[in-house]
């Protein structure tokens, strides 16, 4: 993996977002000197740090690295990164409830899927 190109990565959002590598370390708690360092030394920081930048910045370990794909506008509920940030922007306590929501359609679907699948082999054949 390339170092420079991760640090481009990572300072190009940073210009996205109105911010600076520095400020973005220190306050992810990552670490002010993370990106010099990063340059620097020619090594990556554990993914934890990683880690910590990303959700700062309201983007993925794998935006940073560079390892996107482009988003699927065919299904016309917006990015992932879209639904991300929107997801990320809410407290904590209605991420929880958006999250047990998806549970519970996911749920529904399920059931749907299982009872029409049961429905469809309980019928006799046509000849």
């Amino acid at each position: 993996m390339d170092v420079i190109k991760v640090v481009e990565n990572i300072q190009r959002i940073c210009k996205q977002k109105g911010t600076t590598p520095t400020k973005a370390g220190l306050e992810s708690g990552a670490g002010k000197d993370l990106v010099s360092s990063m340059k620097r030394r020619q090594v990556l920081p554990s993914i934890e740090k990683m880690r910590l930048l990303a959700n700062y910045l309201g983007t993925s370990i794998d935006e940073l690295i560079g390892e996107t794909k482009e988003p699927d506008t065919t299904s016309g509920i917006g990015s992932p990164s879209e639904n991300e940030l929107i997801f990320r922007s809410l407290p904590p306590d209605l991420q929880e409830e958006a999250l047990r929501y998806m549970r519970y359609l996911v749920a529904e679907k399920q059931k749907q899927t299982s009872a029409k699948a049961k429905k469809e082999s309980c019928e006799p054949d046509e000849a």
